[in-house]
């Protein structure tokens, strides 16, 4: 009699808001190898539409996504607790998705997503591309650090000397991988450790 028990695939949700740094979100969608679910707000699309030249982001995204939802859409399933989720990645978040998040207001699909990872205790990534941080919003980080989340300012390492604006980004997106559980690269001087 074989085992009955199925291998679960890892799945995460994407959330990307109206802060600069497209081309990370887009980096890490490409690169994430398990199922994703996408949400961007409103003004996360404005930003790609502006810094990526995506005219229709959703149907540009969609080789590298699971399923979309809409930011409006608060009876979409990731807005419930019964939805296991192994990671949620916010990939750039705003300083006001911070705030919200930080404050407990879950008025939209990204911000409740945040909320229900908070109580359920799933882990949760927010890459935060803002500089420089007002005392507020690093209080707001503090804030959510201490609740276990992982906070990630857009700080891309350099140690690698990268050449090109690519490698820059993947640099950054690495970390994030790596966050997810995702192998990725060498670590630096990791060829002492062997």
């Amino acid at each position: 009699m074989g085992d009955s028990k199925q291998i679960k695939k890892p799945r995460i949700a994407v959330g990307i808001t109206g802060s600069s740094g497209a081309v990370y979100a887009l980096d890490f969608l490409k690169r994430y190898p398990h199922d994703k679910y996408l949400i961007m707000s409103k003004w996360g699309k404005a930003v790609m539409k502006d810094e990526l030249k995506m005219p229709e982001p959703e149907k540009v995204l969609k080789p590298y996504y699971t399923r979309a939802f809409a930011d409006t859409d608060l009876t979409a399933p990731l807005a419930s607790g019964s939805t296991e989720l192994d990671a949620y990645v916010i990939i750039p978040a705003s300083t006001s998705t911070i705030g919200k998040i930080a404050s407990g207001i879950g008025d939209s699909l990204i911000t409740r997503t945040a909320a229900v990872c908070l109580k359920e205790r799933y882990k949760m990534i927010i890459c935060v591309r803002e500089t420089p941080l007002s005392t507020i919003t690093l209080e707001q980080c503090a804030k959510l650090s201490r609740e276990g989340v992982i906070i990630m300012p857009i700080s891309p390492p350099l140690y690698y000397i990268p050449e090109t604006v690519e490698e820059y980004v993947q640099g950054f997106v690495d970390k994030v991988l790596q966050q997810c559980g995702v192998k990725t690269g060498k670590g630096w001087r990791a060829e002492e450790l062997e």
